[in-house]
């Protein structure tokens, strides 16, 4: 790893200008800014590949974002690439479909020849060997703000070619307070969850109630995409089991988070092609997947991905989870939602979707009106549940005649 200032890695990117390069950059919260920077100065025309880019994104003339999971900084622009694919399988792109030819990564200082990427693994290991495999170029902006975390977050430092010392403080993203229908999901749902079990959840006034309600259950694992402040607290309070490692691959919260994450062996980075492989999945004893939707409708299809017919983020792991917790021994599939929507005064609950299915056949789902519990029942049957439990009293006659002409009553 050769440390250089910005003029100097701006020389050695401008070597690469002529090919309009393909470069995967770190996503989520852990983007490095800085070199991110530099590239849009150099080059004229590229394409960028990263997962849920956050604002400030470049969006100009000649820039393209490629992406399975479209993110506030691109959300909307023509200059996206929306590639309709679960996050399992985004790996697989490295060696066939996106080649890359720059991978820019954020890593903490040195520590005995390695560095640790942080608090964003996902698809970066993939990317990183595909890219010395063909002999392209590894870009770090070494960050002492980043948490050194363990697992496949660390990588020697001499697999990056070239780095650049910018410690800019980790972003956190903007928490939702919840309300009393959040705290009842949060309820429902953890009255589903028991003893023992592993949990997948992610950020959200949903997800953040459903933890807290978690008081009473003991011996909890985690086995999910990302983490946030709700395991950290669900660990300091003693409802995890200490034998079992919480495994993620990426995590985003609060600057407690971080502190938390920074030397704690207790949190494993995977690779995404690992933690969100169904097999792996469901080899986690009683795997309760917990997820929301924009939507789900009668024959308890769920769209995740979509407002108004236009993409608003991806499928995500969703479909992964909910397939593998289906396999687990004891694991359940949960579909976590408010059953209105204020903003556009209308039923989250729909006859049928308009939308592309981003996953089905889930356990239960659950809303502030009540759970609607599916698994092993008839269509019939899990239409009537999502009308009587789910739905919201307002769209109950409407959904009624709905199912009649479904033929689902």
């Amino acid at each position: 790893m050769q440390i250089v200032g910005a003029e100097r890695l701006a020389e050695r990117l401008r070597s690469l200008e002529a090919a309009g390069p393909r470069v995967v950059v770190g996503g989520n919260f852990s983007t490095p800014w800085e070199l991110l920077a530099i590239a849009d100065r150099v080059w004229p025309r590229y394409r960028l590949f990263a997962l849920n880019s956050q604002k400030g994104w470049p969006t100009r003339d000649g820039v393209t974002t490629v992406t399975p999971f479209v993110g506030p900084g691109v959300r909307g622009h023509d200059s996206l690439e929306y590639l309709p694919m679960r996050l399992s399988l985004v790996p697989r792109l490295f060696a066939t479909a996106f080649e890359p030819d720059v991978v820019m990564v954020q890593v903490t200082p040195p520590l005995r020849g390695r560095v640790s990427l942080g608090v964003e693994v996902n698809i970066l290991p993939a990317a990183l060997r595909a890219v010395q495999r063909r002999g392209g170029l590894v870009v770090a902006q070494i960050n002492r703000h980043l948490p050194y975390t363990f697992g496949d977050a660390e990588i020697d430092e001499d697999a990056i070619d070239l780095a650049l010392e910018a410690p800019t403080p980790l972003a956190a993203p903007d928490r939702k307070v919840g309300d009393d229908a959040h705290a009842g999901i949060g309820e429902r749902v953890a009255a589903l969850v028991d003893d023992g079990a592993t949990l997948q959840t992610g950020i959200g006034a949903i997800p953040d109630a459903v933890l807290s309600a978690l008081g009473a259950r003991r011996g909890l694992g985690i086995w999910s995409e990302m983490i946030s402040d709700g395991v950290m607290q669900l660990d300091r309070t003693g409802h995890l089991d200490a034998q079992r490692p919480i495994v993620t691959t990426f995590a985003f919260g609060s600057p407690d988070l971080y502190r938390w994450l920074d030397g704690n062996r207790r949190v494993v980075f995977r690779r995404t092609e690992l933690v969100n492989n169904p097999a792996r999945i469901a080899d986690q004893p009683q795997m309760v997947s917990i997820n929301t939707a924009v939507e789900v409708d009668l024959r308890a299809q769920a769209n995740a991905s979509y407002v108004g017919g236009r993409i608003y983020s991806g499928f995500g792991g969703q479909p992964d989870f909910v397939a593998g917790s289906l396999h687990s021994s004891g694991g359940q599939a949960v579909l976590a939602l408010r059953s209105w929507h204020d903003a556009g005064a209308s039923s989250t609950i729909v006859a049928q979707l308009a939308s592309p299915v981003c996953s089905f056949q889930h356990s239960s789902v659950v809303t502030d009106q009540g759970t609607a519990h599916l698994w092993g029942r008839s269509q019939r049957a899990q239409a009537s549940a999502l009308i009587e439990s789910a739905a919201d009293p307002r769209a109950r006659a409407g959904l009624t005649e709905a199912a009649e002409r479904l033929g689902l009553r």
